[in-house]
């Protein structure tokens, strides 16, 4: 049990120990003292960056401005068509009056989100020959429809739909 404290536990007035200095004064040293190095420390450290400094040879761009990467152009192996860049109010009626004007239209399919029903800006067309699709990419590829410019390319075939 410490001796220094009263009874209720709590610490006597000027019970700290005195480190023999009279008048507040101490001796000089040569080194620095605690708070002293504590000090030089942080003022030391407090000029460093606290990221590293940006490439020199990159443009600066700010956090918020991302491009979304350019779709991938793809060769037309098949009579089915990817249309990316679609305005979400575009049903599979207006796609098909457009690939109409260029061929004839199997099918047309609007892809869209599972829970909200809502277009997710792409879908695929299907054509009845694969001529008919060559021609609409030409013609309808970087083509403005519902105010948006339109991606047209060849669907790439999943392996993984044709295993049984």
């Amino acid at each position: 049990m410490n001796h220094s404290s009263s009874r209720s536990g709590r610490r006597r007035r000027g019970s700290r120990r005195r480190s023999g200095y009279h008048n507040g004064a101490r001796p000089s040293t040569s080194s620095p003292s605690l708070w002293q190095r504590i000090l030089s420390f942080f003022k030391r450290n407090g000029n460093k960056p606290s990221r590293p400094p940006a490439d020199r040879n990159r443009p600066a761009s700010p956090p918020s401005a991302r491009t979304a990467p350019k779709p991938e152009i793809v060769e037309v192996t098949s009579p089915r068509l990817y249309v990316g860049n679609l305005s979400f109010q575009a049903t599979e009626n207006d796609l098909t009056e457009l690939f109409n004007g260029v061929g004839s239209v199997t099918s047309a399919e609007v892809v869209t989100h599972r829970a909200t029903e809502r277009s997710k800006g792409f879908a695929f067309v299907q054509m009845q020959s694969i001529d008919e699709a060559k021609r609409a990419v030409r013609e309808l590829h970087d083509q403005e429809f519902m105010g948006r410019k339109l991606v047209v390319s060849g669907a790439k075939i999943s392996d993984a739909r044709f295993a049984a």
